[in-house]
């Protein structure tokens, strides 16, 4: 027998815990091309929060009554695959359970790093480190000696941007987080300045912590952080768009930012993107960032909640700020 999480309900607005269902089924035995994976962690991520709702985006949403899916590592149980071994460890979306058959052609096998956990493969050396790497240097396309502002700077991408963004040559680097101690572990990480929003109006916090302007902000919340950006973004500034965990909840439009305007006036790039149009990038990510872990240059923190039953409580705490770095379920 295994365990999976199926989504009961769409949620309206926040997700509660009954928009979950916690179900046992036996996984079929793998066929010629496949494998059986026991996952070993998960991975919980904002983006989920989107694929909830029944409408059209980038990627289709998940269907009621069926398990979620998700970044996960796993270790081989059983192989009909050539290149593949029992005890192999391998990466793949299908997490949110504990077992999986797939096709062999939709895991890809990983190689343990000494000294590093395999969780690294779903935060600094996985999608998040990819969306930090190429939103930073490609979509916002950041020099060196410029001044960059990251929002939600304490989770998985925000606090690898700071990190690139120092080891690149930065002139400041400034996050927003959501509490005093998330703000402490901010300068541990080596940023510049870094303030709690909720400590007051995020413009104003913002003009003091950057009192000569921006050139680079890397958004993962919108609404009043976007326009706070904008206010303090310098001529020619560029805004990497990757999140509005600000809104994803929200049953009513956010009036911010309202002051789009000066975009014209100050010769603003403003430009979204996501992830998997950048995986021509993972190897460079890999190599580079890599190279920083095993130096000790880079912290890939993490918050570690245990069990499959406590992966939907994750997931709502992640959506409330509670974790520190990457989120990961241990299963």
């Amino acid at each position: 027998m295994s365990r999976q999480i199926n989504l009961a309900s769409r949620p309206s607005g926040w997700p509660t815990p009954d928009d979950f269902d916690l179900v046992e089924v036996t996984p079929p035995a793998p066929q010629e091309g496949q494998v059986l994976v026991r996952n070993l962690f998960m991975s919980v991520d904002p983006y989920m929060r989107g694929r909830m709702n029944d409408a059209k985006s980038y990627v289709p949403p998940f269907k009621l009554g069926e398990p979620l899916e998700g970044g996960a590592v796993g270790e081989v149980v059983e192989s009909r695959a050539p290149g593949l071994a029992e005890g192999d460890l391998v990466l793949h979306g299908y997490g949110w359970r504990e077992q999986v058959v797939t096709d062999a052609t939709r895991v890809r096998k990983v190689d343990p790093i000494e000294g590093v956990s395999p969780t690294a493969y779903l935060g600094v050396l996985g999608m998040p480190g990819l969306t930090a790497y190429a939103g930073l240097l490609d979509v916002a396309s950041f020099k060196e000696g410029e001044a960059v502002f990251v929002s939600g700077a304490a989770g998985a991408v925000g606090s690898l941007v700071g990190q690139i963004a120092k080891l690149k040559g930065a002139s400041r680097v400034i996050g927003s987080a959501g509490s005093d101690e998330k703000v402490s572990n901010l300068y541990d990480l080596g940023f510049d300045a870094a303030f709690n929003y909720r400590n007051g109006p995020v413009t104003e916090q913002l003009r003091k912590a950057a009192p000569d302007g921006i050139d680079v902000y890397f958004d993962n919340v919108g609404a009043d952080h976007l326009e706070a950006a904008i206010d303090s973004l310098n001529t020619g500034g560029r805004v990497a768009m990757c999140g509005a965990i600000a809104v994803y909840n929200a049953t009513e439009p956010s009036p911010a930012p309202r002051n789009l305007f000066l975009a014209v006036g100050k010769r603003l790039t403003l430009r979204g993107f996501i992830v998997g149009d950048h995986s021509s990038r993972m190897r460079d990510m890999i190599a580079e960032v890599g190279g920083w872990l095993r130096e000790g240059r880079i912290s890939a923190q993490e918050t570690v909640v245990d069990g499959l039953e406590n992966a939907p409580a994750a997931f709502i705490g992640l959506m409330r700020g509670e974790n520190t770095g990457k989120m990961i379920v241990r299963l």
